[in-house]
């Protein structure tokens, strides 16, 4: 009687999960169904590239695209939108972006363009080269053989990395540290080799910091195209001198804001999915990331759309300035931690708008078993991972040790192409990758907030 007894309970409870995950798989195909069939996450990204174009943090475009991001979020059926304030650098590039290297018997221009924060040149800065690989050659050489210089690192993301995010990541502390380090030792200049994937002539800019305690010395990027022809000429001519001229400024902080679109659910508990509304002020912000604007408001508008009441406030968040410091997202986190909000969940789209193939994923050991039983779920639209890991910079302020983190995980092989450069535009967008994503994270969102309510998730 108890083992029939036993085996009457285990089936309930699996026609009772069944049924659960039944429901979820029709939610899913909605889902997707009104996404891909819908211009709208299409014709925002078109909206936001072509008619306001790059929007760094303290530009008027900038200014543009929050007003953009309100009324966007308004027509997408937002419960409430508003504003929270967040203080933003204010940093001009100016008209004038001009590299030469002179030789006994050539002058030759190659494409640059400051790296974000940069000083200007004041006039046009003429100096003999140094040509290194990495910070720590550049230590090797010395006070001695740098100062008076302008110092080329030529570094190459690393191509045998299959995950081109860690290939940027060890390439990145060149453009982010590499200025400084060459004014620590005399350096009057800096120019760096693009961090991109793409043999081309488009060079890609991208923020540099500086140390206070150290001169600020001019820094700009070459192609990756001109990185190779400067390192040619200087093995023909290593006294060769280069000239670099930059106009650029940095002004006073001023106030923009984070947008934020609200559907209103059934607890005091929240979810927020976002990306950042502030791009590199060359090209469009399209990949970078204006795809994951437009997916982010693609969600409150399908949830709507198909009738959905969520258990928790679902907020889609575009955060100002994630290129020029965290500002946004640093500013949503302290509000949120002020006003006491509990978050379940956070997720961002901030690697482009390619096919996705799963999640990247920060959540507590104990919750990760949960996240990863849903792939059977997803596996139809080819998500197919739960990778344990990093999430966003925009949602990483938020994290503690009960929230889970995400962050869309796409097909970035061709990332890196566009990436802070003039070539990340609207026409490098393919539609159906774009919905794509947005239906990725409308699932994810949907499968937190329902599991939730099914109390498959307990923190």
């Amino acid at each position: 009687m108890r083992k029939a007894l036993i085996t009457f309970y285990v089936t309930a409870i699996s026609w009772v999960l069944m049924g659960q995950d039944h429901t979820d798989s029709i939610m899913l195909r909605k889902i997707h169904d009104e996404i891909l069939t819908h211009e709208s996450c299409y014709e925002n990204l078109r909206y936001l590239c072509k008619q306001i174009g790059h929007r760094i943090a303290g530009s008027e475009s900038a200014e543009r695209a929050i007003e953009w991001g309100k009324d966007a979020l308004i027509k997408a059926g937002a419960d409430t939108v508003f504003l929270i304030p967040v203080e933003v650098p204010h940093w001009v590039r100016g008209t004038t972006e001009k590299l030469y290297y002179r030789t006994s018997d050539v002058t030759k221009e190659l494409a640059t363009t400051a790296l974000g924060g940069s000083v200007g040149t004041h006039g046009v800065l003429s100096a003999k080269v140094i040509e290194v690989k990495s910070i720590d050659e550049l230590k090797t050489l010395g006070k001695e053989r740098v100062e008076g210089r302008i110092v080329f690192f030529n570094k190459a993301m690393d191509a045998t990395l299959m995950n081109t995010g860690a290939a940027y990541g060890g390439a990145w502390s060149i453009r982010g540290n590499g200025p400084a380090e060459a004014a620590r030792y005399g350096a009057v200049g800096c120019v760096i080799r693009s961090l991109s994937t793409a043999d081309d002539n488009f060079p890609h800019t991208g923020a540099t910091n500086y140390n206070d305690s150290l001169p600020k010395i001019p820094a700009a990027a070459l192609s990756v195209v001109g990185a190779r022809e400067l390192s040619m000429a200087l093995k023909t001519d290593p006294d060769l001198v280069l000239q670099l001229e930059l106009s650029c400024q940095l002004f006073p902080r001023i106030t923009q804001a984070n947008v934020v679109g609200e559907i209103r659910g059934r607890t005091n508990e929240f979810i927020t999915v976002g990306g950042h509304l502030d791009s590199w002020d060359i090209g469009e912000g399209a990949h970078d990331d204006g795809t994951g604007i437009v997916q982010s408001i693609e969600v409150i508008r399908a949830l709507k759309s198909l009738n959905y009441t969520p258990q928790c406030n679902i907020r889609a968040v575009l955060f100002i300035n994630e290129e020029f410091g965290n500002d946004g997202g640093e500013t949503y986190a302290e509000v949120c931690k002020r006003q006491g909000l509990y978050h379940r969940a956070a997720i961002e789209s901030d690697g482009g708008g390619f096919t996705p193939n799963g999640f990247n994923c920060d959540v507590p050991d104990s919750l990760y078993p949960a996240f990863s039983s849903w792939l059977p779920l997803l596996e139809p639209y080819n998500l197919l991972r739960f990778r344990r890991g990093g999430s966003g910079v925009d949602i990483r302020p938020l994290k503690n040790n009960d929230i889970a983190l995400f962050g869309l995980m796409v097909d970035g092989n061709r990332y890196f192409d566009f990436h802070h450069s003039k070539n990340d535009i609207f026409e490098n967008v393919n539609r159906r990758e774009l919905n794509l994503g947005a239906a990725a994270m409308t699932s994810l969102i949907y499968l937190i907030d329902a599991k939730m309510q099914a109390g498959d998730i307990k923190n």
